[in-house]
């Protein structure tokens, strides 16, 4: 396991900020079981900062046939939806959620050539609201597979997670298992597939990204 980079200027301002905040109490008259509350509340804090910024080191899964989870998470929504920014037709939604518990590094599931890349500013709902997907600050990627089938992964933000990283660019090829980005205090992934995929997972099941599969092409 490693740091993300993006999360290397994140923990150093928040260190910085614990070191000031815990010198300050060190010097001012204060009980001394303020003092240790708030020492241990701080390096508690920045344990869970680190946490949202660590890149697991797993086996992908390589398999042209599947099209693997992008996120870690539950899965929160399985549905019917018309996807309107590209494709613009019916598709099959997959919504994965990623609590603060989880890894919120995002991975490409499928293998392909990037098609069209988009990011909307936006509010930052509680990514659990069925808006999140169209009101909330968000990046999508859609990626052409060999076979000629294309589907979309949305990077959405929720009410803590206030920026989104994503890696490829349009006309780039990518290499299914291979990081796609990463949304600095995690939320919400919606993955757009074809109607006619075979799904893989049910409503709630916890998926782990490059790992578990969602669906696998007919």
């Amino acid at each position: 396991m490693y740091i993300h980079k993006k999360g290397h200027p994140v923990i150093k301002w928040f260190l910085l900020a614990i070191i000031g905040i815990n010198l300050i109490l060190y010097l001012i008259p204060a009980k001394a079981i303020y003092s240790i509350t708030i020492g241990v509340l701080s390096l508690g804090v920045l344990f869970l900062v680190v946490r949202f910024f660590r890149v697991p080191q797993r086996q992908s899964i390589t398999d042209e046939t599947l099209i693997l989870s992008p996120a870690d998470g539950r899965v929160v929504a399985i549905e019917e939806t018309t996807e309107d920014e590209y494709f613009k037709d019916k598709m099959l939604q997959i919504s994965i959620f990623m609590s603060i518990w989880n890894v919120h590094v995002n991975w490409n599931p499928v293998s392909g050539t990037v098609e069209h890349y988009q990011y909307h500013p936006g509010k930052y709902l509680i990514a659990k609201h069925p808006k999140s997907s169209l009101l909330n600050e968000r990046a999508s990627v859609a990626i052409r597979h060999a076979n000629g089938h294309a589907l979309m992964v949305r990077q959405i933000a929720g009410a803590v997670a206030r920026r989104i990283i994503t890696n490829p660019a349009p006309g780039q090829q990518v290499q299914q298992g291979n990081q796609l980005g990463i949304i600095k205090f995690g939320s919400r992934v919606d993955v757009f597939l074809p109607l006619d995929v075979q799904l893989k997972v049910n409503l709630k099941d916890q998926v782990k990204g490059s790992v578990s599969v969602l669906a696998s092409w007919r």
